[in-house]
């Protein structure tokens, strides 16, 4: 996803940057048509990885909780499992909730020029 998120990004970057000055009104139309039904889906993706991120920190809070309280090996491990889940599942929605605040950013830049095109 991060590869797929990146590659089309950089796909619109380069649009707004090389292109979208030479583009006729209906392709620039297209273009953001396009960009917001993409944005949609990256929200939901975004969303479903919130809502993973957020189980596995109440996870290795209750693990760490019931470790504290009564200390035992398994309860340790689950505990260490949960952080070792946590810190990518943490990463991986940074880089998202990051991404599509981008894309917020280049759609507004589209709807701009497309503004003062006309």
């Amino acid at each position: 996803m991060k590869k797929y998120i990146l590659e089309y990004v950089a796909t619109i970057k380069d649009f707004i940057n090389n292109e979208m000055k030479d583009a006729s009104a209906q392709r620039t139309s297209e273009v953001l048509h396009e960009f917001e039904i993409k944005i949609g889906y990256f929200q939901h993706e975004r969303f479903i990885h919130l809502i993973v991120t957020v189980l596995f920190a109440l996870l290795e809070m209750g693990s760490l909780y019931v470790c504290l309280i009564a200390p035992s090996l398994p309860i340790l491990v689950f505990c260490g499992m949960f952080l070792i889940l946590l810190v990518p599942y943490v990463m991986h929605y940074y880089f998202l909730e990051n991404s599509v605040q981008e894309m917020y950013k280049l759609r507004d830049q589209i709807i701009t020029y497309s503004a003062q095109k006309k």
